[in-house]
């Protein structure tokens, strides 16, 4: 685990692998790690929303509960997309295939199933 961790903040080890790729494959691989990253950001975003706006639900701490979860897929995000950006860019140079990922669906997953929480919540609070 913390050798992958250093190779994230090592350039040097990511150049000495394979050879210089199309700088247009390196520059799309960032264009989508900074994609991701806004993705965590705004996840985090709504987590201090929720913790600061959202008004006290049916449930007893239903409100910190969105919160927190909300905090920690932001954080979850933004590491799986360095470390996907790594491995990506390690297979590039490579010339290897790009590494499969399900954490897209599974954080689709993630925010549907958070999303017909909340519709449930809402709706107990407004009939209840």
């Amino acid at each position: 685990m913390w050798e992958t961790i250093r190779r994230w903040f090592d350039p040097r080890e990511l150049r000495s692998v394979g050879s210089t790729p199309d700088y247009r494959f390196s520059l799309a691989n960032e264009r989508t790690f900074l994609a991701w990253l806004r993705t965590g950001l705004a996840l985090i975003a709504g987590g201090l929303a929720a913790a600061q706006f959202l008004p006290p639900l049916p449930l007893a701490h239903l409100r910190e509960v969105i919160a927190v979860a909300l905090l920690l897929l932001g954080a979850a995000v933004a590491v799986r997309a360095v470390d996907h950006w790594s491995r990506t860019e390690r297979a590039i140079r490579l010339g290897e295939e790009l590494p499969a990922s399900r954490f897209p669906a599974v954080l689709a997953l993630v925010v549907a199933l958070g999303a017909l929480l909340l519709v449930a919540a809402v709706l107990a609070r407004g009939l209840g």
